[in-house]
């Protein structure tokens, strides 16, 4: 879509758009108010994850923390747990750092200007106007990967959409095409029919409103747009895990956010743990008597079934041990609780699956 499209088109599009957004909107937790606490934890949600993978997260995480205030009043580690299976927890860091920073600085209320929400910590462009288009209708737009889809095939834009001059160039398709008098539903009705309509495999485009505005449908390009980003070869990984457990059923965590593999965790609390080559049970004897400073008494390890876990470009074989032990090590970074009460604590997906490997155990 040229950015000198006619204010006839343009109004055209406003209209067939907000019409599609107002019938088949769907029914989302934060769009029940224009709160704009709920709406900014929505998009940190929803920064690379679904929706459907969002909404039980997001509803857990609401109960929790109601307000701005209740999260900067939290310990940053209730914060990850409430987070923990959504991923990428740097996020969850800075909304939490974010969350103390707008009590401290803005009253309880998130920043209504673009500068004061760009200073906050993890807010980017995207972000700052999503919120601020949508909860205070300031005229930003908001460019994200759906948005760009759409904007791309409407203009039958070709080639690497994240390239940098491209994405510019759609960043102000998306600020001349903004609805002025409703930049809130503007943008989330762009979003709303990249994520149900505009699909990157197999669009509706039978059900899109702006099918006769689309090039890339008129030329037969649709699906040649966007073109596949050029992906990081993968990589595979075994990943020797141990579960301690006493005769109380206790266990042992760690956590070391400077250990060699303690990404794949993500920094939060997990079983002892190790990339393993050639023989994962004696390699990771090995790395248990290192790191836990266990002495040389015989330590069994017994084998659980294996688990596939991805992240990014790593696939993972998740290789879990059970080693029932007389007497849990004490030491610095460790914690003992009962193997129940592991999701009291912040833990990832990965953890997750290794615990559920020995639960009939």
């Amino acid at each position: 879509m040229s950015t000198q499209a006619s204010e006839k088109i343009r109004a055209d599009l406003h209209r067939r758009l907000l019409t599609w957004f107002r019938r088949h909107r769907r029914n989302l937790p934060w769009r029940d108010r224009r709160d704009p606490y709920r709406i900014w934890v929505a998009e940190i949600m929803l920064q690379q994850t679904r929706v459907a993978a969002v909404l039980p997260h997001y509803n857990r995480f609401l109960e929790r923390f109601p307000t701005v205030e209740s999260v900067a009043a939290a310990r940053q580690q209730e914060v990850l747990r409430l987070w923990s299976g959504l991923g990428y927890y740097r996020r969850a860091q800075n909304f939490h750092r974010a969350a103390q920073e707008i009590v401290a600085s803005h009253g309880g209320r998130f920043p209504r200007t673009l500068k004061a929400a760009l200073a906050l910590p993890g807010i980017g462009r995207y972000t700052a106007a999503a919120v601020l288009s949508i909860a205070y209708d300031v005229p930003l737009a908001a460019l994200d990967g759906n948005v760009a889809r759409v904007l791309a095939r409407l203009g039958a834009v070709r080639g690497d959409l994240r390239a940098a001059l491209r994405w510019r160039q759609l960043g102000k398709t998306a600020e001349h095409l903004l609805a002025q008098q409703a930049p809130g539903n503007w943008n989330q009705a762009l979003m709303e029919l990249g994520e149900v309509i505009c699909t990157p495999q197999t669009p509706r485009c039978g059900d899109c409103p702006l099918l006769r505005f689309c090039l890339a449908q008129a030329r037969g390009l649709t699906e040649q747009i966007p073109a596949p980003r050029r992906k990081r070869a993968s990589v595979s990984l075994r990943i020797a895990a141990a579960i301690l457990r006493d005769s109380s059923r206790r266990t042992l965590l760690v956590r070391d956010p400077t250990a060699r593999g303690s990404a794949l965790f993500s920094r939060l609390w997990q079983f002892p743990a190790v990339e393993v080559t050639r023989e994962p049970l004696v390699e990771l004897e090995g790395h248990l008597r290192r790191t836990l400073k266990l002495d040389s008494a015989p330590l069994k390890l017994e084998a659980l079934p294996a688990a596939r876990h991805g992240v990014t470009f790593r696939n993972i074989t998740l290789l879990p041990f059970l080693a029932r032990v007389a007497e849990l090590p004490r030491l610095p970074r460790t914690r003992i609780l009962a193997f129940d009460h592991i999701d009291r604590l912040p833990i990832s997906s990965a953890t997750r699956k290794i615990a559920a490997a020995a639960e009939q155990t």
